[in-house]
């Protein structure tokens, strides 16, 4: 692995940390150093690492197989659920990852509006491809990151989050406020 890391989110000076084992708020690494998980599994764990109903469901869901690569019944569930919890969630469909999620939401505005141009906040992450690689930790300035093609980030706006109103081209610029 390039510099010894799986993901460029775990690149820590001067090493990145090499996790042993981990419980409820807390993981400790192969040196037995005891660390609060602030990153909680990239937000997925908001009930801490080994919940006891997590271990259960999970178990209980082994026993029925591992990867079906088909259609079955707790992903029907798992729609409904979302679909409860987020009412403007009028269709699900899962992916892979996040970077999926977001190319395929790229995706699927450009064909309902029509347009070319995408809003993005500088600093903020938004999935690895070629649309969004700029300026999340570099090239702030919207011009392409290593091996993205020429041309890609040209319709690709960046914004700082603390924006005021007022536009940008064609697109209207937006102003987030935390509250």
């Amino acid at each position: 692995m390039p510099s010894g890391l799986s993901h460029d989110s775990r690149n820590f000076d001067p090493y990145p940390i090499y996790v042993d084992r981990a419980l409820g708020p807390v993981k400790w690494d192969v040196d037995g150093n005891r660390y609060v998980d602030y990153f909680g599994g990239h937000g997925a764990l908001i009930l801490g690492h080994n919940h006891p109903a997590v271990i259960a469901a999970a178990h209980a869901a082994l026993e029925k197989g591992t990867h079906f690569g088909a259609c079955h019944e707790l992903e029907v569930r798992w729609a409904e659920l979302v679909t409860k919890m987020v009412p403007s969630a009028e269709r699900v469909r899962f992916t892979s990852s996040g970077t999926e999620a977001t190319l395929l939401a790229l995706r699927l505005a450009r064909a309902f509006t029509g347009r070319s141009k995408l809003v993005r906040f500088r600093g903020h992450f938004h999935g690895w491809h070629d649309h969004m690689t700029s300026g999340h930790t570099s090239h702030f300035d919207g011009t392409p990151t290593s091996g993205v093609v020429t041309g890609i980030t040209d319709d690709v706006l960046l914004c700082d989050p603390m924006m005021s109103k007022g536009s940008h081209g064609s697109s209207t610029t937006i102003r987030i406020s935390p509250r």
